[in-house]
């Protein structure tokens, strides 16, 4: 923890945070929500130990970056235009770029806009965008939520979900990243009804600490969300029709960048938004897929849930370039 170094700019129109240990070649690592830049904490010494200067950015709306009000502050120009400000702003002419969820699909993006300034790409949990071709995510997720609980539905409309989780971020904290791991079985949440709150969709929790995360972890998600809103973090939903659309023009195309997957077994995406084959389906999506690697036991919170493996692999893929 002594080693990280906390900076903070005016990039891309909005102020960032980030964090940055090491030196060498640069690899960018981009969580998604409800997390924020400690998520990749495990990970950052074990990077940088192996030679790299390792850079983590709270994203858009997340953490101590701004949260634009305005939802369509979150399409593809601007989440891409954030990791393209931070290149710029430290002078990089490319990274290897490593993400989850949000995260990744804007690391997609970027490698299909700007490919000269991905060195390669390690994914988490996402092997390619979930959207349907043909349906927009949000109308698709109001479609279901006609059946049941589902939590974009839940996120659309502005204001509800904002101050319900902004009265209760330990509550809902506690409980998703409980409810995302691999000791419970998220599509559970599916059960409950429409018009259910999220914090009452969400399973009771037990005490901390787990065994992928302390007292004091959750509590600076805690402190950082309780400071931010969690409107910031709902917007990245809220935009969703607008990236899908906005990718259209690249949607069927593969990425060209050296590609590398970490996935698990008990992940919620890869069990309801990716299809049958998810990983069949990789090699459609990325034209130069390097590893699959999948890991036992652990849900969506993969680089919490298995630290030491996430960082092995994650080194291993980085030597192999």
């Amino acid at each position: 923890m002594a080693d990280w170094t906390h900076r903070h700019a005016r990039i891309n129109g909005i102020a960032m945070h980030w964090v940055e240990q090491g030196e060498g070649p640069a690899i960018v690592l981009c969580h998604g929500f409800p997390h924020i830049w400690l998520s990749w904490r495990h990970q950052i010494p074990v990077l940088a130990a192996a030679g790299w200067r390792v850079i983590v950015p709270d994203m858009r709306g997340m953490g101590q970056t701004e949260a634009p009000a305005d939802h369509r502050l979150y399409d593809v120009p601007h989440v891409t235009g954030d990791l393209v400000g931070l290149l710029d702003h430290l002078g990089l002419d490319q990274a290897v770029f490593a993400g989850l969820d949000f995260g990744i699909f804007a690391i997609y993006d970027l490698a299909y806009l700007h490919p000269d300034r991905v060195r390669a790409v390690i994914a988490l949990e996402n092997p390619a965008y979930p959207d349907s071709p043909d349906k927009a995510p949000l109308a698709e997720a109001a479609e279901w939520a006609k059946e049941h609980f589902v939590h974009i539905d839940y996120f659309r409309p502005v204001g509800p979900a904002d101050a319900a989780l902004d009265a209760a971020p330990r509550e809902f904290l506690r409980r998703v990243l409980y409810a995302l791991s691999g000791d419970f079985h998220y599509l559970d949440v599916w059960k409950h009804p429409p018009g259910t709150a999220y914090l009452d969709a969400l399973p009771e929790a037990p005490p901390l600490p787990w065994p992928w995360l302390s007292e004091w972890e959750l509590e600076w998600y805690v402190a950082d969300y309780a400071r931010s809103g969690f409107t910031g973090g709902l917007n990245w939903y809220r935009a969703m029709d607008l990236r899908w659309a906005q990718r259209a023009a690249w949607r069927h195309a593969p990425t060209t960048r050296p590609f590398f997957f970490i996935g698990s077994e008990n992940d919620v995406d890869l069990e309801a938004w990716h299809g049958d084959d998810p990983l069949g389906a990789i090699p459609r999506h990325h034209a130069d897929v390097r590893r699959i690697e999948m890991l036992p036991r652990a849900g969506h919170l993969i680089q919490l849930e298995r630290a030491d493996e996430v960082g092995r692999l994650m080194v291993e893929f980085l030597g192999e370039l």
